[in-house]
């Protein structure tokens, strides 16, 4: 791994853990933290040794509070590019990443941290962790097409109209948290669950990933026809004394 200074990555085995470090600064999303950010999290995704992403952000009171606004208000009095200019499509890469994503949500996620946030596949929060998608505060639109998608049209519509903060436990009452357990074990949450998929045949965990992710939208019958071709493609099943190998040894077959 390449040596950071905004962020941190460690190796839990089969896990990599990517942490948002600027904790002075609630782990604001500056231009540099962006770069290492996604330099990472390219070399873990194309990493065949690593199942699973974690993200989190250091300290106890922010996984990240958004963009960095002095820094942006610096580069716009110089006629410079902000790093939201290419978020975007940065965006899009964290949520179709090949790797499934863990976000351990261990504080505040306001503006493009919660933006960041709703690009994970399973979020992990505590006590203190909110959101807020601040968009429309400040002239801006984005999370259209992830919020929708993880809580519903109803709630995701006032969330984004409003662009009010949703505290923890109305955050896992609607589905914004997978998990809701004490600040001292989101990390260790978000491992024990990456643990569990990286245990799985990891061509059916990716492949179920893109699945429901092509789903998104589609028809019943459309979704139900495109697990078929692809189990009579790329998904083809798993031999039965491979992938029940353990249960035959240990029962026998008669």
């Amino acid at each position: 791994m390449n040596e950071y200074e905004t962020i941190t990555v460690e190796r839990h085995g089969p896990i990599g853990v990517i942490t948002l470090n600027r904790p002075k600064v609630l782990n604001a999303l500056s231009s540099q933290l962006f770069a290492e950010f996604y330099a990472a999290f390219e070399e873990l995704d194309a990493d065949e040794d690593a199942s699973v992403i974690v993200v989190t952000g250091a300290g106890d009171r922010a996984f990240s509070a958004g963009a960095d606004i002095k820094e942006m208000a610096r580069l716009a009095a110089e006629g410079k590019r902000t790093p939201g200019g290419g978020y975007p499509e940065r965006g899009w890469r964290l949520a179709t990443s090949t790797k499934p994503t863990i976000g351990a949500l261990n504080g505040l996620c306001y503006g493009g941290g919660a933006v960041m946030a709703s690009s994970f596949d399973i979020r992990v929060g505590c006590e203190r962790t909110r959101f807020r998608f601040l968009a429309v505060t400040y002239g801006r639109i984005n999370s259209t097409w992830t919020l929708p998608a993880i809580i519903g049209m109803p709630m995701a519509k006032e969330i984004l109209y409003t662009g009010r903060v949703v505290e923890a436990d109305e955050a896992y009452r609607i589905g914004l948290l997978n998990r809701l357990v004490a600040a001292d074990e989101v990390l260790s949450t978000a491992l024990e669950i990456g643990n569990a998929i990286a245990g799985n045949d990891q061509r059916m965990v990716r492949g179920a990933k893109k699945l429901l992710h092509d789903g998104i939208g589609a028809g019943w019958r459309e979704m139900f026809d495109s697990e078929r071709l692809a189990q009579a493609g790329p998904l083809t099943p798993t031999p039965i004394e491979e992938g029940f190998k353990e249960f035959i040894e240990r029962k026998g077959t008669s």
